[in-house]
């Protein structure tokens, strides 16, 4: 059983169930009473999981001979004896990683951040409601119903690779549409300004190198060469028109999902479904992003769902030194950060969308990654801290946030176990290098001016951490209240990193999905608590006395307004209407 699954459900690590009187003798040979031995018997079964999870009170998969979250967690993995040979003669009994049954009892809680997602019905059809509802799939967690919907989360209704190409047009059709290399130059530059500070995985010298050899062929090399290198050089065109501000949005948009759409078309020419490489999987994470970003989020989790298979095919899920222990260090260290491309893309994903996570049995520990030549030393010190701090962050949000949330159960059950995972969030926090952590407006608006690449980091990550404590502290259960002042706390850190990058880099805060979803949820948590307090107060009075209410009422009017001004022109964004319009009904 998949530990990320159950670890923030019960208090109990085994859930074994105690003994009960009907399980008792009814005549004791001792003379004890039935009572006493009651008392006395408190279980009728010996603990299976580790010794670690026992103690941490998390779920254990039971495995030998570590089991899963001691591998996550990099802990000793310890048995008792009785454990082990129960094991030994139980190998009959399944050992499912994955939950397959609902709880038991559907417990009704108050859930401040959860609430706006009700049932929704567009022509008899219902989209959303909830645990009970029986649609599945994504339009399952979507709020609203068509079209606010698709606004919203970005529900393609076409296909997201229109199709230029011919049937015998094959890799020199797609090379044929390759704009001059000082265009590509420029784009390519765009996207290692842009795109790569948030998502380090290619090694940039590493892969000039490849690029400059492409160009450097004749025509007829080139329509032979590498498939996976030209689709990865097309998703990077594609993503760096993304971000270019020279062209209007409608410009950009049709030429960037050209790009797209040539990317897509050398992957299938190089059968990319059965001959994974690092380059098609490189590809194929960031066709993920574009297509989130296009406003196509259904289609990049369709085909984030190929990626996965593909990355666990290559065994890139494996640590290097196990799968190939020969491969030279700059081989296991991209294979590490392609990994983590993998990881993270699927956490943060799945974190907004309220779906399971998939990129889950991994033995690839983060500590391995090594600060190496990857990283250009003097402009880009800060990339192994960042991805390491994502990469752990991510491990511990898939464990304990993403599982239960897919299945509509609280985060956590017990108060005591709230603190513990509290803790955990701090202590990955603190782990984090001072930059990333001791700055504020004024320090992160000065450091743009000389490296907006430790800005774009730190605004990201802030934003990551941030969003999740407020699922954390917004959560409920039977025995654990929301708390409404953590949760405005959270809410506003995460929402601040948001409005700080669009103050500092408004055309790139416009283009990040990912960033823009983030915030409009947070507005949304911080909406519903406000309108709970105002009900449990009697009144709007109180909002306006606590200056806590006070400055969380001016984050939903701070975000209506950025909204409002990315929705403005003949090309504003719809997505950004949809939000106002969901947004000033809290006011």
């Amino acid at each position: 059983m998949d530990p990320s699954v159950y670890s923030s459900l019960s208090p109990v690590a085994t859930s074994d169930s105690p003994a009960t009187a009907d399980s008792l003798p009814l005549k004791l040979e001792n003379g004890y009473s039935s009572e006493h031995a009651k008392k006395k018997q408190k279980r009728n079964k010996p603990t299976l999981s580790c010794e670690e999870c026992v103690e941490r009170k998390t779920k254990c998969d039971r495995g030998r001979p570590h089991c899963l979250a001691c591998i996550k967690r990099q802990t000793e993995c310890k048995y008792a004896h009785v454990a082990n040979i129960l094991e030994e003669t139980s190998r009959s009994v399944s050992h499912s990683r994955r939950m397959t049954k609902p709880p038991r009892k559907r417990v009704a809680v108050s859930n401040h951040f959860e609430s706006p997602r009700q049932a929704q019905s567009t022509n008899g059809k219902v989209l959303f409601t909830g645990s009970s509802s029986p649609a599945t799939g994504l339009l399952s967690n979507v709020p609203y119903s068509h079209p606010s919907a698709s606004n919203v989360f970005g529900i393609g209704s076409e296909h997201p690779f229109a199709n230029y190409w011919t049937c015998q047009g094959g890799l020199a059709e797609v090379i044929s549409v390759m704009p001059d290399k000082m265009q590509a130059d420029l784009l390519l530059e765009m996207y290692f300004e842009c795109v790569d500070p948030v998502y380090p995985m290619i090694h940039r010298q590493t892969f000039y190198a490849d690029y400059t050899h492409f160009w450097s062929l004749p025509r007829p090399d080139k329509d032979v060469s590498d498939t996976a290198l030209v689709a990865l050089i097309f998703t990077m065109l594609a993503m760096g028109t993304q971000f270019t501000t020279s062209t209007s949005l409608r410009e950009r948009q049709q030429t960037a999902e050209f790009y797209a759409s040539a990317a897509h078309q050398a992957l299938r020419t190089g059968s990319y479904l059965n001959k994974p490489t690092t380059r098609s999987i490189q590809a194929m994470v960031l066709i993920t992003y574009f297509l989130i970003n296009d406003n196509h989020a259904s289609d990049g989790w369709s085909f984030a769902g190929i990626l996965i298979r593909q990355a666990y095919a290559m065994g890139l899920h494996r640590d290097p030194n196990i799968v190939c222990p020969e491969a030279s260090i700059f081989e296991k260290q991209c294979r590490r950060k392609l990994w983590q491309a993998v990881l993270l893309q699927d956490t943060f994903l799945t974190v907004l969308l309220s779906l399971p996570p998939s990129a889950t049995h991994t033995d690839v520990n983060v500590e391995d990654l090594i600060d190496d030549s990857s990283s250009i030393a003097h402009s880009n010190p800060t990339d192994t801290s960042y991805i390491r701090g994502s990469w752990a962050l991510a491990n511990l949000v898939q464990e304990t946030i993403c599982s239960p949330r897919s299945l509509d159960l609280p985060i956590c059950s017990t108060p005591r176990q709230k603190s513990k995972l509290l803790a955990d969030f701090r202590a990955v926090y603190r782990s984090l290098p001072d930059i990333f952590r001791s700055w504020d407006a004024e320090s992160i608006t000065t450091l743009a001016q000389t490296n907006k690449r430790i800005v774009r980091q730190t605004l990201f990550l802030n934003s990551n951490y941030f969003h999740n404590v407020m699922l954390l502290h917004s959560s409920a259960s039977p025995d654990v209240p929301v708390n409404v002042r953590g949760s405005l706390e959270a809410a506003h850190d995460a929402i601040n990193s948001f409005f700080l990058l669009y103050a500092i880099l408004e055309s790139e805060a416009t283009v990040w999905w990912v960033f823009n979803h983030r915030a409009f949820l947070e507005a949304l948590c911080i909406g519903n608590i406000l309108q709970e307090q105002a009900k449990e107060e009697n009144g709007m009075e109180v909002l306006t006395q606590d200056p806590l209410y006070v400055r969380a009422k001016s984050d939903i009017l701070q975000m209506i307004d950025i909204m409002q001004r990315m929705s403005e022109g003949e090309h504003g964004s719809e997505v950004a209407k949809t939000r106002v319009s969901v947004l000033t009904t809290y006011l």
